[in-house]
């Protein structure tokens, strides 16, 4: 079974980037999937999906996230499975929004683990809003607070990514996962 690595952490952190980086040395990458219901939704004239049937949206996630994370490939690079935001990123998002969390998300992140999670935290140098990111860098701050909470909060163990250059980044996990 694949070694599964958890990408998470506030938006406009560089998760992404460093998935785009994993991509180039040939790791497979599982990409986020709430920036592609967002722009499938928009497509439908709905432009935050998120804010107007938040409790729809969240459980459609918390579905793609599951077979997301249940669908590996059969031999992939060095036995690593990453994922650009998983079922963690749920429960923050839930928790940052003061929402009470139901039952199916808690037994999810108690469900599907990850065996290793890095935790990107807000970085103001490459902050940016777009189409589908709307959240200023006070909001990236106080949502860092709640993925930490809950990282806490389910007892899960997680490494910080530095504020370091693309190839620093990657190199910095790759090098956690091999010691």
């Amino acid at each position: 079974m694949p070694k599964r690595v958890l990408l998470c952490g506030a938006p406009s952190s560089g998760k992404t980037t460093i998935v785009n980086a994993l991509i180039q040395k040939e790791y497979y990458c599982k990409p986020e999937i709430s920036r592609e219901l967002i722009k499938e939704s928009q497509k439908n004239g709905i432009e935050q999906p998120f804010l107007k049937d938040p409790e729809a949206f969240d459980t459609l996630l918390l579905t793609k996230r599951i077979q997301q994370f249940e669908n590996l490939p059969i031999k992939p690079k060095a036995n690593l499975v990453f994922y650009d935001r998983g079922i963690i990123d749920n429960v923050a998002y839930m928790n940052y929004g003061l929402k009470r969390v139901p039952l199916i998300f808690d037994q999810a992140i108690r469900k599907y683990t990850y065996d290793y999670i890095f935790l990107f935290e807000p970085w103001k140098d490459i902050h940016s809003l777009d189409s589908e990111r709307y959240e200023t860098f006070d909001i990236a701050k106080e949502i860092n607070n709640s993925f930490k909470e809950v990282l806490k909060n389910y007892q899960l163990d997680y490494t910080s990514i530095p504020f370091e250059s693309i190839t620093h980044r990657t190199s910095f996990i790759l090098d956690n996962i091999s010691s």
